[in-house]
């Protein structure tokens, strides 16, 4: 039997997980949805400057619907991004803030961001020459 050429070889693992144990993938998976998320790019990003109120938040992230971020906050504190701190006053005070876990993900989402403000003007007028192209036929 002749032997076997690196050509032959099929990887076990290939894509961008490839270089963590296949076991962790389904975790991974999870991990890079939750980070990834729209609502939760937003919600680190906008608690990049420290703690805020349900409400200040809420106004601070344009289109989030109270039920969506109480749902994204709730996640993010699940997998201890976010902090909830109730102050024992009258009447009540609920912060929210990143954790030190939570704060490692800023340079990522800030990155991402500042990529979709930078290149606002860009993919807008792509999305109409699409459109117009597509509804000519």
């Amino acid at each position: 039997m002749a032997p076997e050429s690196p050509a032959d070889r099929v990887p076990e693992r290939t894509g961008p997980c490839a270089r963590w144990p296949a076991e962790h993938g389904e975790t991974m998976r999870q991990i890079v949805e939750r980070a990834g998320d729209k609502w939760s790019v937003l919600v680190i990003g906008t608690l990049e400057n420290g703690p805020l109120r349900y409400t200040d938040l809420q106004r601070s992230i344009p289109g989030i619907s109270q039920r969506m971020l109480t749902h994204t906050l709730r996640q993010l504190r699940r997998d201890g991004l976010v902090t909830r701190t109730a102050y024992p006053e009258v009447p009540p005070r609920v912060e929210y803030a990143l954790t030190g876990l939570g704060r490692t993900l800023l340079d990522a989402v800030t990155a991402l961001i500042d990529w979709a403000g930078t290149h606002h003007d860009e993919i807008t007028a792509n999305r109409a020459r699409y459109d117009s192209e597509a509804a000519a036929g």
